[in-house]
């Protein structure tokens, strides 16, 4: 879901230090995310209205789509289905509670995550945490564009770089 986050910003930081914003731009990096891989979803159950085009995956659930990993407690998946060809495609993913996805090094976590691989865009909120090795991001909203790597951080924003050396 997420790609490997690079904070262009950080080139700039000479030292370890504090930063505190409204808003701040990340640009990510790494792999491309592939929006046409299988989206595969594990969890201890699941609720599927045909009709209504969703199914409610319900505790330890797990959302994988190629390198991406989303962890949370409950995933509602909305869907529709082409009748002339039968394929299903997913068009978001709802995670709330406890939130984390992953790939690889690169982690965010919040209470919410709402993933539209049509659009390959996701939207995290509820004390959003983003990672790459030592640095870190903080803030109440992270909108992240998967298909042009470009992201914001948004809401009293705090930055923490970590330089590479701990000598």
């Amino acid at each position: 879901m997420l790609r490997a986050f690079s904070l262009s910003f950080l080139l700039l930081a000479a030292q370890a230090g504090g930063v505190v914003a409204q808003g701040t731009n990340v640009a990510l990096g790494g792999a491309q995310p592939d929006p046409d891989a299988p989206v595969e979803i594990t969890s201890e159950t699941l609720n599927v209205d045909r009709n209504a085009g969703t199914a409610l995956f319900e505790g330890d659930v797990l959302v994988v789509q190629g390198q991406l990993r989303l962890t949370s407690d409950e995933v509602f998946v909305s869907y529709v289905e082409d009748t002339e060809t039968g394929k299903t495609a997913v068009e978001e993913i709802i995670a709330t509670g406890n939130v984390v996805m992953v790939n690889g090094a690169e982690a965010a976590e919040g209470e919410k995550a709402v993933y539209s691989p049509i659009t390959n865009s996701v939207v995290m909120t509820g004390e959003v945490l983003l990672t790459q090795g030592p640095s870190t991001i903080a803030g109440d909203t992270l909108v992240v564009n998967l298909a042009t790597g470009e992201g914001v951080m948004e809401g009293r924003v705090r930055t923490v770089f970590q330089s590479g050396n701990s000598e």
